[in-house]
């Protein structure tokens, strides 16, 4: 047998445990769901939050909801505060050690999520190895195990004053990685986990260049910015020149749809691309098929799913959808309660289900008007919050707005583009813009990464709009009346291009 024939069969009877998890899964998959359900709720039941809301007394999926209310992140705080302080069974047993770190809250700068040792291992870990379990599946004579797979990952900071630790999640991931797995990385963890982002891309740069790269994993913005850099530093055209065998880029955390043209045009073969469905708060989902872009659910690593219809959500009470109860193509905000201690938490994210059997899902938005195409996660909170202070700082008053993202092309960086109506004007247009944008970053600690010294984000761009121009859009729409809203944010250009071409 040759040598890369014996490579995936030793990684096949390695990963056989994962496929026949997926199998079961897919084949049973509300069994999977209740089993998940009923063991987390064991393992919490002596918490202070399973003894406030009686965990011990529920034994239906009808108790559990009408015991436990629906959640965000501000509603929960208070218990991830006290984690975070070192106290143990809060919401989960035992004491957590690590908070990812994200942003995206109406009323903090970030949010720290949670991960215990079961959602590590049984959710984050084993969704990993299910995602190379499904390659090898679907591509048995692939090279990637023999060759190394570049990550990029944050950075982590140590808690100091109660001795937990919070970082992004990738840092957390890549920090707690066994020995072995980590031997198949590159850059090292030391490498990996630098804090500094200019540095940092530095020394992946180098320690990448020699290596034979056999796959990429990681955000596509950031991704993009550290392969544009390595080709300069090479002076190769295509990554192919640079790392013969790379086949595979597996990509999350943002639409992969305004990238996917450059990442063609980066090689000369053409690259796989392998869609997942991870955040802080759990690991949801992963692209199956080779020739769709469609996410198969996850639905037996510790995460209970329910799905509230975006026509119900925002209502006093909404109705909430089961796994089982859920129609085709239909647009759902996602609940989960998960094996790190959240229970029943709205997430933000909607999708739309493309299949029952099994269940598969397109991830379609936010619960609310945001920009992510980035990683910046900048939502209309954050907007407000900082023409609010940009105004206050220079007298200005702002009639309407609307953003979206510039889109990263070639070399050139992404960036903010600004629509604003002015009832008052700024003296200094390019005053109010700085401003605007140091106080986005002072609120969102994801924009204020990617801004730093312009690594992926260049400074936002603000057009001035004429006089009614909103009202005028508007009404060309029949989008006049209270129940029309301008957008404010969208992550593509669909509201911003014909606004422009009207302001001209």
């Amino acid at each position: 047998m040759p040598a890369q024939g014996l490579v995936n069969k030793v990684m096949e009877l390695l990963m056989s445990k994962r496929m026949r998890q997926i199998e079961n899964f897919i084949k049973n998959p509300i069994e999977a769901q209740e089993n998940i359900l009923f063991n987390n709720l064991s393992i919490a039941r002596n918490t202070e939050y399973g003894k406030l809301y009686g965990f011990d007394e529920i034994d239906s999926i009808r108790e559990f909801q009408s015991h436990i209310p629906l959640v965000k992140y501000e509603d929960f705080e208070p218990y991830i505060e006290k984690a975070r302080k070192g106290i143990p069974d809060v919401s989960w047993k035992g004491k957590i050690k690590w908070f990812a770190k994200s942003s995206g809250t109406t009323n903090a700068k970030s949010k720290f999520i949670p991960i215990s040792e079961e959602s590590l291992e049984d959710c984050h870990y084993a969704a990993g190895k299910m995602m190379f379990a499904i390659y090898l599946n679907n591509h048995p004579d692939t090279e990637i195990f023999k060759n190394k797979n570049l990550r990029l990952g944050g950075s982590s900071e140590m808690y100091q004053k109660y001795d937990t630790l919070f970082g992004d999640l990738s840092a957390i991931l890549i920090d707690n990685l066994p020995f072995y797995a980590e031997l198949r990385n590159t850059p090292n963890k030391q490498i990996s986990l630098m804090t500094e982002w200019e540095t940092k891309m530095k020394a992946i740069s180098s320690a990448v260049i020699q290596e034979d790269i056999g796959c990429l994993t990681g955000v596509p913005s950031w991704m993009l910015v550290l392969l544009n850099n390595i080709l300069i530093e090479t002076g190769k055209e295509k990554l192919d020149d640079v790392w013969p065998m790379l086949e595979v880029f597996f990509h999350g955390g943002i639409s992969f749809k305004p990238y996917e043209e450059n990442y063609r045009k980066l090689t000369h073969k053409t690259l796989n691309f392998y869609e997942i469905y991870n955040a802080s708060e759990g690991f949801f989902g992963i692209q199956d098929q080779s020739d769709s872009k469609d996410l198969l659910l996850l639905l037996d690593n510790g995460i209970y799913y329910e799905f509230i219809p975006m026509d119900e959500f925002g209502s006093d009470n909404p109705k909430v959808v089961e796994l089982q109860d859920v129609e085709m193509g239909k647009n759902y905000a996602i609940v989960i309660t998960t094996n790190g201690g959240l229970w029943r938490y709205v997430i933000g994210d909607t999708v739309k289900f493309t299949s029952k059997d099994p269940f598969r899902i397109l991830v379609s938005g936010r619960t609310k008007h945001f920009i992510n195409a980035f990683g910046e996660e900048l939502i209309i909170e954050n907007a407000e919050e900082g023409l609010k202070r940009a105004c206050k700082a220079t007298g200005a008053i702002v009639k309407e707005f609307t953003a979206a993202p510039i889109y990263m092309e070639g070399n050139e960086k992404g960036a903010h583009e600004w629509l604003v109506e002015f009832e008052k004007m700024p003296e200094n247009i390019g005053n109010f813009t700085e401003i605007l944008d140091k106080a986005l970053q002072e609120i969102n600690s994801d924009y204020e990464a990617k801004r730093y010294k312009n690594i992926t984000l260049n400074r936002l761009k603000l057009n001035i709009a004429r006089e009614n121009l909103f009202f005028d859009w508007m009404k060309s729409r029949g989008k006049l009346g209270g129940q029309n809203k301008v957008p404010r944010l969208a992550n593509t250009r669909e509201f911003l291009e014909p606004l422009l071409e009207m302001n001209r």
